[in-house]
């Protein structure tokens, strides 16, 4: 299945959904099962909800987008957080993380607040690599970060682990290695800059036009999923994709014109690359199980010397994908680590699937990043990048060491 998926991948260029697909199949028929159409269909609807969240919160973002409340929140930043540099910095970095806090998807924090951003990190003097570079590490903490994480519903998935009591470990794993990053690149590449110049060259803010009504659908959005969340016996369970879909409605009329089908279509555009890979992710579940195999990999992995244990860890990220990578080693390394806190683990896994965004040979953040600076090699971006994700790999790898403690004092504090 393994030699499949690669084969796919990296020979034949296929998309990772379609070599998921085939590495399933393939699965099956080595394993004497046939071409079981009933399990491939099944194991297809493995992550129908985080199918739904990732459609719908992104048919959300672009409506709040198309509104001009992010452009009008990231000229705001600019304008009042100028004076204090660290602090604007770390913002900056919070600010791009949020539509993949929203979506789990890390793409979505580079076609959005990314791009709303780009101009005024430039025009601050930051250079256009190390631009790109920011923006391509806040994308893969927005897609880390607490409530939605899609990587760490893979690993959950994987091992029967309910979406529960992740809020905690995903924030730990994501928003302690976003604000050294900001750190780093504030005190390595910023330096004084004219304010005025920086604000001429960025979208105009539309809240003098709008007044306060231009971030009710925001407001409602996150108010509805706290709501949700805390008080779960006086509050309806409207489910995220419904949130996301209200939140959508509520659009109209608070901002700036926009066509709702047209939004939608962009969005299911966006998203469909992801959203395949999760459909491929759950038929590879599915056979693995099927043949044993998932049985055979949990039990085998209890017997890994411990050194191994933790260079397994660090190989996640060089397999490419963070969906892949959470599906095919997330999921057996949980089994590694067992007997420690399964939460905190399977949190520190995906924030390590996810540095695999990041990694040639594709490097797509950085590629997508590199488009949005115009810097043709897109390998200077990863190259820029080196420090923070050395820094990142070890908090994640610190976190899986101490995860029983962590677990401990999460469980203490929550």
């Amino acid at each position: 299945m393994l030699a499949t998926f690669a084969l796919s991948v990296f020979l034949l260029k296929l998309p990772a959904g379609v070599s998921l697909m085939l590495a399933a199949i393939t699965g099956a028929l080595t394993g004497g099962e046939g071409f079981p159409v009933r399990h491939l269909v099944e194991g297809s609807f493995g992550f129908l909800e985080a199918i739904l969240i990732i459609s719908t919160a992104m048919i959300f973002m672009k409506v709040v987008d198309a509104t001009g409340a992010l452009r009008t929140i990231s000229y705001g930043m600019i304008k009042y957080l100028y004076r204090l540099p660290l602090l604007l910095m770390i913002i900056i970095t919070l600010f791009i993380m949020f539509p993949g806090m929203l979506t789990g998807l890390s793409s979505a924090c580079i076609l959005t607040t990314g791009a709303l951003v780009v101009p005024a990190l430039l025009a601050m003097g930051i250079p256009p690599k190390a631009t790109g570079a920011l923006i391509a590490m806040a994308a893969v903490f927005g897609e880390i970060a607490p409530p939605i994480s899609i990587p760490a519903m893979i690993i959950g998935g994987g091992v029967d682990m309910p979406y529960i009591g992740f809020g905690g470990p995903l924030f730990l794993a994501s928003f302690p290695s976003a604000i050294l990053t900001a750190i780093y690149f504030r005190y390595r590449f910023l330096k004084r800059f004219d304010i005025h110049e920086v604000l001429a060259k960025m979208e105009k803010p539309v809240y003098s036009k709008y007044g306060i009504k231009l971030f009710i659908p925001l407001i409602i959005a996150i108010a509805l999923l706290i709501a949700e969340r805390t008080f779960p016996e006086l509050m309806p369970h409207l489910g995220i994709p419904l949130i996301f879909l209200i939140g959508a409605l509520i659009g109209f009329g608070t901002g700036e014109k926009f066509n709702l089908y047209n939004m939608m279509r962009s969005a299911i555009r966006d998203a469909l690359p992801v959203m395949s890979i999760l459909v491929g992710v759950g038929m590879f579940i599915q056979i693995m199980t099927l043949t044993g195999v998932r049985g055979f990999i949990a039990v085998t992995a209890l017997e890994m010397p411990e050194s191994i244990k933790y260079l397994a860890a660090l190989i996640m990220p060089f397999f490419g994908s963070a969906y892949a990578s959470a599906s095919v080693i997330g999921i057996p390394l949980v089994f590694v680590f067992i007997g420690k806190n399964e939460i905190v683990i399977a949190s520190a896994l995906a924030l390590l699937a996810a540095m695999g965004d990041l990694m040639p040979p594709p490097s797509l953040l950085c590629a997508y990043a590199g488009q949005l600076v115009k810097v043709k090699n897109h390998f200077l971006i990863l190259k820029e990048s080196i420090f923070p994700i050395a820094f990142t790999l070890a908090i994640g790898i610190s976190i899986i060491i101490f995860s029983k403690e962590i677990g401990n004092i999460l469980t203490w504090v929550f």
